[in-house]
């Protein structure tokens, strides 16, 4: 059901970074075409070549490469894509998502985006049960984006709660349920 599939997965800062390497994968394994946009915060937790090797593309960051002035263009980006999905999602991309907030490529990206979006959020219990938080997951589900809920469980702070970022199999079969035309999203 992905075969073919141009699929974006942006990649925020938060320990849960380490499963969007074994998402890409799964993702490429299921013949789609995988391009991987990571925040500045993100690659303190993985790095582009590690993302790069796994989707075969090289990983975008930023709105201009280099010296050279070759562009990133959200834009561009926004319409090739058949879905976006973004895991984890940190509190603060979701705030920005939620607000309208474009100050990196991926919320323009976003902003730009006629695709499905399946946002996977990944933080601390605390932080997730938030109401700010909470507020700002109602604001993207109401404008049609799909949240994968995040896990019950043992957290990088120690804590035990909700806040893990749904397994990467669990996103591919969200993923997979939504283009079999099923209806139903698991």
């Amino acid at each position: 059901m992905l075969r073919n599939k141009k699929i974006i997965v942006g990649v925020c800062g938060s320990i849960a970074a380490y499963k969007a390497a074994i998402l890409v994968r799964l993702l490429v394994k299921a013949e789609a075409e995988v391009q991987v946009i990571l925040t500045t915060s993100a690659s303190a937790f993985i790095t582009p070549l590690t993302l790069a090797t796994l989707s075969k593309r090289p990983v975008l960051t930023e709105f201009v490469q280099g010296s050279q002035g070759v562009w990133n263009n959200h834009v561009e980006l926004g319409l090739w894509a058949d879905a976006l999905v973004i895991a984890p999602a940190s509190a603060n991309t979701v705030a920005k998502f939620a607000n309208g907030f474009c100050d990196n490529l991926l919320s323009a990206t976003y902003l730009s985006a006629r695709c499905p979006v399946f946002v996977a959020p990944a933080m601390d219990l605390d932080m997730y049960q938030h109401p700010s938080v909470q507020d700002n997951f109602r604001k993207l589900q109401a404008y049609g984006n799909h949240l994968i809920e995040a896990g019950y469980g043992e957290l990088a702070s120690g804590l035990v709660g909700q806040g893990r970022m749904a397994e990467p199999e669990e996103i591919v079969q969200v993923l997979e349920a939504y283009f079999s035309g099923s209806g139903k999203i698991v």
